[in-house]
């Protein structure tokens, strides 16, 4: 295999050699790419965690590969990003055809000026490596424990205590919060006794990794009824070290224990590569569901990432989903430990990434039902419009193969302050910030890890409990910021989201009325 598995160590956790704990902050389950950055984010913000892992590798298999641009920015703040669009697959078109021909191509990122790219292709096992490696900078903040997993948990109105089995016996963690970041199949979610809601389809799809000598452009191309997998939908990606992740719709029937071997594996894959030569890498069967749970909050223990909500992989919107519900909690869960959040900050977890959630899985299941329309009025629409599409440009809006993931705006969020309507609708309240290039740098870059009033041609107010800073704003940053406007002044939260901005300067009282209510305050 090109990747060399490496395990993490295994240490005697501190109560099992006769070091007692006290209760600790956070204690976060699952170190997959979710769990590790939820931890950097929490060390950034001086907040100290406990992993605990059932296993001792990054995850088996390329699994989630294409990581958006604006969870590059989450990553990129993190300190892995550079790192991650070094190692990756830089890509942003894409290509659609029905059959045997091209039915059109699209421009992700048409637009110059931006530190990341619109999409990095990397294999999650990169990802958890160096998520890893990362955490390894903050030995007094983040106490990494493999082959440490969680049997039990019970919640008191003060804490969360999970039961954890080791090689070495069992003991008991206590934390004032206990986050669940154990995927899909989480084992906590069956510990708290809850499932799922949403919509499972009778769909199944094979991936298989290969590592093939090819000259394939870095581009996602996308196959309805192709020539050489008759009637049914295939994808490709390209990613590093040679290997290219192909997608295979097997339908319904299909028995997955047989399609994930190599003797029906290789000559569905042999079809698609015509002829190259190649070595298969890593096959999983996968079935289509967009489901969550109705609330991603229970007292004392928190769902993160997969563990709360699940969507079909065709767009790109599980793992990059999953690291902006950490974008999202972790300057919220440092507020509500440290004093800092008002009443119902930690509260709009809730509302604002079950809006995230549900918008992942509107667009989920619309591409689901596209590239396997039921018989009938879905079928005739679906055929009609693949018809259409390479002539008529009205139908290629129509065509879906996964809408990609794009960043959530909060647009109703109960945190979201004063709002001048005539400032450019792509840096409103709700929206994640657009980057932009300063000089030598990049605007993100200079937002800090807290809230911070960003004075664009006018002095920013400087309330107590904010940052405060000013830019000349030109080029890029005043197209994105400005538009036809002289100047302004935006209020940008931790997770780089605006909460509120103003043509003019407000005054002290209205700059701090903002920045109550962006931290939760009661209205």
């Amino acid at each position: 295999m090109p990747y060399e598995y490496r395990e993490f160590p295994y240490l005697t956790p501190g109560p099992l050699a006769g070091r007692p704990e006290a209760r600790h902050k956070v204690v976060i389950v699952g170190a997959g790419p979710v769990g590790l950055a939820m931890a950097i984010d929490l060390a950034l913000r001086g907040v100290a965690c406990v992993v605990l892992d059932d296993n001792n590798v990054v995850s088996v298999g390329s699994r989630a590969i294409c990581w958006a641009k604006r969870t590059l920015e989450i990553f990129d703040r993190l300190g892995v990003g550079e790192r991650i669009v070094a190692k990756g697959v830089t890509w942003k078109i894409g290509r659609t055809r029905h059959r045997d021909r091209d039915v059109f191509r699209f421009d992700l990122l048409p637009e110059s000026g931006h530190k990341m790219p619109a999409f990095v292709n990397l294999q999650q096992y990169y990802v958890e490596q160096f998520l890893v490696e990362r955490c390894r900078d903050f030995p007094d903040l983040i106490d990494l424990r493999f082959r440490n997993r969680v049997v039990a948990v019970n919640q008191s109105d003060a804490c969360a205590t999970a039961t954890v089995s080791t090689p070495d016996g069992v003991y008991e963690i206590e934390a004032d919060y206990l986050l669940a970041c154990d995927g899909a199949t989480s084992p906590l979610r069956s510990l708290l006794g809850l499932d799922f809601a949403g919509e499972l389809f009778e769909e199944r799809f094979l991936i298989a990794d290969i590592v093939m000598a090819a000259d394939f452009p870095p581009e996602r191309w996308f196959w309805f009824e192709p020539p050489f997998h008759t009637g049914q939908s295939a994808l490709l990606h390209k990613q590093p070290d040679d290997i290219y992740r192909i997608d295979l719709q097997l339908g319904w029937d299909a028995d997955p224990e047989e399609e994930r071997k190599p003797e029906n594996v290789i000559p569905r894959i042999e079809k698609v590569v015509e002829g190259r030569p190649f070595t298969l890498d890593w096959v999983s069967v996968y079935t289509f569901q967009c489901r969550r749970l109705e609330r991603f909050t229970h007292d004392r223990v928190i769902f993160v990432g997969d563990s709360a909500h699940v969507v079909s992989p065709f767009g790109a919107r599980g793992g990059n989903g999953g690291v902006q519900d950490v974008d999202n909690l972790g300057w919220k869960l440092a507020a509500a430990l440290t004093g800092d959040a008002g009443a119902r900050l930690l509260q709009t977890y809730d509302s604002e990434r079950i809006a995230g959630a549900d918008e992942n899985i509107l667009n989920s299941a619309r591409a689901t039902r596209f590239m396997s329309p039921a018989p009938g009025a879905e079928r005739l629409f679906r055929d009609a419009v693949l018809a259409l599409a390479a002539e008529a440009p009205f139908a290629r809006e129509m065509v879906n193969s996964g809408r990609l993931s794009r960043p959530c705006a909060y647009a109703d969020s109960p945190l979201n302050g004063p709002d001048d309507a005539e400032l450019p609708a792509s840096a409103a309240p709700g929206w994640p910030a657009p980057d932009a290039p300063l000089g030598e740098g990049w605007l993100l870059e200079r937002l800090g890890e807290g809230f911070v009033f960003l004075g664009l041609n006018t002095a920013p107010p400087r309330p107590t409990g904010a940052a405060s800073l000013r830019l000349d704003a030109e080029g890029a940053l005043k197209s994105r910021y400005l538009g036809a406007a002289a100047g302004a002044v935006y209020l940008i939260r931790p997770d780089q989201h605006v909460a509120a901005r103003w043509r003019a300067a407000p005054d002290a009282a209205t700059a701090a009325a903002a920045l109550a209510k962006a931290k939760g305050a009661d209205a």
